[in-house]
């Protein structure tokens, strides 16, 4: 049984609420958001409106809404960001990395010396994307990927417009 992380009420729905997560587009079933803290700046998480926490869970069109929202903002990440790649992820159960109990799929700009590399951290081992082959990602010192990465209100702003101006038609 996959174990799920634990959250009452849920941080992520809270967030939504709160307008913390700036909204870059939204749809019936699912919205793609930008948030605060990210793996690589302009990540964006395409979640459904439904609280529901895993792929498992999630009704044929959620799965369509969130696939048609991830297909669309990865070409937008391509004009807003200019990343050498596009790294597209979701995690299922706490032992896959899911931190919150709603379902996310996320998608990342990448450059060159990303902390994710070709994947998450523990994985990335791709020496063109800045990790030397055989070292590990140690989460022990994050904290300047993590400052890198923390935007403001103001930077949150300026990456949904930009975003969303480079959002296919």
């Amino acid at each position: 049984m996959i174990q799920l992380p634990v959250r009452d009420p849920c941080d992520l729905c809270r967030a939504i609420q709160a307008e913390r997560w700036k909204i870059v587009e939204e749809g019936g079933h699912a919205l793609t958001v930008i948030n605060p803290c990210q793996f690589e700046v302009g990540q964006c998480c395409v979640i459904t409106r439904r609280h529901v926490a895993t792929l498992l869970e999630l009704t044929d069109p959620e799965c369509t809404a969130v696939m048609l929202h991830a297909r669309r903002v990865a070409p937008a990440l391509v004009g807003a960001c200019r990343p050498l790649g596009i790294l597209t992820f979701q995690n299922n159960g706490v032992y896959s990395g899911q931190e919150t109990p709603h379902f996310p799929s996320m998608s990342s700009p990448e450059h060159e010396g990303s902390d994710w590399g070709i994947g998450p951290p523990q994985l990335a081992t791709f020496d063109g994307a800045g990790r030397q082959c055989g070292t590990s990602h140690d989460p022990r010192d994050d904290s300047s990927r993590r400052e890198r990465v923390r935007a403001t209100e103001e930077r949150l702003r300026e990456a949904v417009a930009l975003i969303r101006a480079n959002l296919p038609a």
